[in-house]
């Protein structure tokens, strides 16, 4: 059974990784366009380019997924399969190409958390489990029925970053075993069903990550997790913004108003939330490099 693989960041390697490994006919991989980056504007490679190239596998760019250049180098890949992990939207004549169709990955037990941010937004609500989830692909986003589901438990201090990591190697492990089980042919597909009750996973836009210290000490907690490392909450302090990566909450009767900090100036520095505090542990203030709390309160004057 041939396979074209489509993914761009890490989370996507370990799949494809997975199925390479596992011996799958990988004829293609299609992935971003190089971009310009950081201070010099070097054009970067995705990392599953990097990976694709290091083992020598055919790489496709298109800068337009219905560019007909590129959709008649895919069809002459004839493959039997595409398999999709955090890649973006695809247009019905590149899922609809291969006989046996086209599954996603998606990070997330559908139809819970549709939507480009999956792991984001379960973290955020406090949820104490998430998964993976295959499906085939249909018109509508994340919609289509599902193959297989694993679920992964959420710790209380797991952040985005860490289950990204888990859901990424549960994910590649589930993704063999729904190719191995669709080249057997031996699987039922499972229809989602949808209802106003599903929670939904949009794209984070940086207003969202602004803490708003009204909030309870927990939900500023769940917040904070829940975008670190990335995009990152931030508050700001001095007319200055400041990221937060990383912190811990307790519930009591604040002293000061929320919004408000106190501080010993070496060790601990604590905001007041509608009903506790939220320390700050790892932290980057505006203009500074990424650090502990401690290490940045010995450099400024509060």
């Amino acid at each position: 059974m041939k396979i074209v693989f489509m993914g761009t960041p890490d989370f996507a390697v370990a799949s494809l990784n997975a199925l390479a490994e596992a011996g799958f006919d990988i004829v293609g991989v299609v992935t971003a366009a190089d971009k310009p980056a950081g201070r010099g504007q070097k054009l970067q490679e995705s990392a599953v380019k990097k990976y694709a190239v290091e083992k020598g596998l055919k790489v496709l760019q298109p800068l337009k997924l219905k560019d007909p250049d590129f959709i008649e180098e895919l069809k002459a890949l004839n493959a039997d399969l595409h398999v999709v992990v955090a890649f973006r939207m695809l247009p019905e004549v590149v899922w609809n190409m291969p006989a046996k169709g086209t599954i996603n990955l998606h990070g997330s037990l559908l139809p819970q958390y549709r939507g480009a941010a999956p792991i984001n937004h379960a973290i955020i609500n406090g949820e104490k489990e998430s998964g993976v989830t295959t499906f085939f692909l249909k018109h509508e986003i994340d919609t289509g029925d599902v193959i297989f589901s694993e679920t992964v438990p959420i710790a209380e201090d797991d952040t985005a970053g860490d289950l990204h990591d888990h859901l990424m190697e549960a994910g590649a492990g589930l993704l063999v075993k729904t190719v191995k089980a669709i080249e057997a042919n031996d699987y039922k597909e499972q229809p989602q069903i949808f209802s106003a009750e599903l929670k939904h996973a949009p794209k984070i836009f940086k207003e969202f990550c602004k803490v708003d210290w009204n909030n309870s000490a927990k939900t500023i907690y769940n917040l904070i997790r829940g975008l670190s490392p990335y995009p990152t909450a931030f508050a700001e302090l001095n007319e200055k913004t400041i990221k937060i990566f990383k912190a811990t909450f307790e519930e009591i009767t604040p002293s000061v108003s929320p919004g408000m900090f106190i501080t010993d100036g070496k060790s601990y520095l604590k905001f007041a939330a509608q009903d506790g505090y939220i320390s700050l542990l790892d932290v980057q203030y505006e203009g500074k490099k990424r650090m502990m709390a401690d290490e940045f309160l010995r450099g400024m004057r509060l």
